[in-house]
């Protein structure tokens, strides 16, 4: 019988080469603090321990458990510094290594010694990420937990962070595992009946019909919130843009509860871009207030005009603000022209001061559109009750505007995400085939990308350069 695709471990496969060494490296911020966590996992993290930290008393180490003695330099006898040392023997560690934690005063002289005399000892720096890499091919995470990791480290708010969390418990792992194990089952009959089809009778096609549904439905499940999880993970670029004097500075500090930038009634203030970050229902924006969008004879301003039209261009969200108060003139329309067909909110600003523009923008469809890409808010920028209104607009069209939960904190990345909607393509192939009643034979292929993908998210079917990418993102020391 063939070997179904997709079902090898990063091990078995050969990309992941074993850890047979030892590595050390510094687990806190540089920088002085209280303390300073030199970290240490391998075969040789015990000998190093012995050699390098001399206990005040007498004993051995219990796991998990903390003693004070002096880390030493073995050579001279010297002591390095007054210290605690912890054990994590293995395959219960962080890494399924023996990992040792030495904790130093937190000095970055007193650290960078401590780490010296470790690797004096036998260990060798560690690379970004290594630890956590460890701790993958040694069977204590599967990838996407340890993607999670990453994203915890990175955390810029509390939801963020708690998001990441949820994540690291392995729920997306455990879901996609059950997904794969039913199908390399149903890829097994497949298989067995075209091999040996006179002694194995061929599946039943309702039977396939329903395991190929049930998947798709849960995988939909787990894409449908993949939006609202990346903004909440990688955050939004989101650009104010306008003519002069449409209140955008003034917006951006509304936005931010603070005096960033400089508000005038003089065109042209704005000559740069000007960039803050906010949190928004617990998703940062990077905001980027720019100049004033019209036609300009002056050298420097016109730098900036086409600046805020590159960043137009990368946005993910523009925020529109036209002056509402006054009839629009040729900017307003370019300004609208310029950025339609972008997730754009327009916002009628100045309504306190009238609302000749208002007329008109909301008799312009596109201006006064609400729908999926689009919001349409009035106001002033000056009162709560607008900014209220703005800051809704941003999550609904940023993320849909829920509250993000737990099934929509599951797939947060753009790996991932790719990685799912291919699976998804392929068993929608399956469901296609099984539907025409065509030969059984030709759902191996949809089957086996399918059972392939999910490996690449739980890291069964990922390469070397795959984890290469993936932990090179991550700090030294974790």
């Amino acid at each position: 019988m063939r070997s179904s695709p997709g079902t090898s471990t990063p091990n078995a496969a050969g990309d992941v080469p074993p850890c047979a060494d030892t590595i050390a490296a510094i687990a806190t911020p540089p920088g002085v603090a209280a303390v300073a966590i030199v970290r240490i996992s391998g075969s040789d993290a015990r000998a190093i321990l012995r050699s390098s930290f001399a206990p005040r008393r007498a004993g051995g180490f219990a796991p998990g458990r903390l003693r004070r003695g002096a880390v030493v330099d073995p050579q001279s006898g010297q002591a390095l510094d007054d210290a605690l040392a912890v054990l994590f023997p293995a395959p219960h560690s962080y890494t399924g290594e023996d990992v040792v934690e030495l904790h130093v005063h937190g000095g970055s002289g007193v650290a960078a010694a401590v780490l010296a005399q470790v690797l004096r000892a036998g260990a060798r720096l560690a690379a970004a990420g290594e630890f956590t890499r460890r701790a993958f091919v040694n069977g204590r995470m599967d990838l996407a937990q340890a993607e999670a990791v990453g994203d915890l480290i990175a955390a810029q708010t509390q939801a963020s962070a708690k998001a990441a969390a949820l994540r690291l418990e392995g729920t997306l792992g455990r879901a996609l595992r059950e997904l794969r194990a039913e199908l390399v089952d149903r890829l097994v009959e497949i298989e067995a009946h075209v091999d040996y089809p006179d002694e194995v009778p061929a599946p039943d096609s309702s039977a396939l019909a329903q395991c190929v549904g049930v998947q798709l439905v849960r995988l939909e499940a787990l894409l449908t919130g993949s939006g609202a999880a990346r903004a909440l993970r990688d955050g939004i670029d989101c650009v104010i843009v306008g003519p002069p004097n449409a209140g955008k500075s003034s917006l951006l500090n509304a936005l931010l509860d603070a005096e960033r930038a400089i508000v005038s009634d003089i065109p042209g203030t704005t000559r740069d871009i000007v960039e803050d970050w906010v949190a928004v229902d617990g998703v940062v924006l990077k905001l980027r207030d720019t100049a004033g969008l019209r036609t300009t004879s002056d050298v420097i301003e016109a730098q900036g005009v086409a600046r805020a039209r590159g960043a137009i261009e990368r946005a993910e969200l523009v925020i529109l603000v036209i002056d509402g108060s006054r009839p629009l003139g040729a900017d307003e329309r370019e300004a609208l022209e310029l950025t339609n067909g972008a997730p754009r909110i327009v916002v009628c600003n100045k309504g306190d001061l009238g609302n000749a523009g208002l007329r008109e923008l909301r008799s312009i469809p596109q201006a006064a559109a609400s729908n999926g890409t689009a919001a349409f808010v009035a106001g002033s920028v000056l009162r709560a009750e607008t900014v209220a209104r703005v800051r809704a607009a941003i999550a609904r069209l940023g993320w849909g505007g829920a509250a993000i939960g737990a099934n929509a904190s599951l797939v947060a990345n753009g790996r991932q995400i790719d990685a799912l909607t291919r699976a998804r393509e392929s068993l929608e192939q399956a469901q296609a085939t099984i539907a025409a009643a065509l030969p059984v034979d030709l759902l191996s292929g949809d089957f086996g990308a399918a059972i392939a993908a999910y490996g690449e998210v739980t890291g069964e079917s990922v390469t070397a350069q795959v984890l290469e990418g993936i932990f090179s993102r991550f700090c030294v020391g974790k």
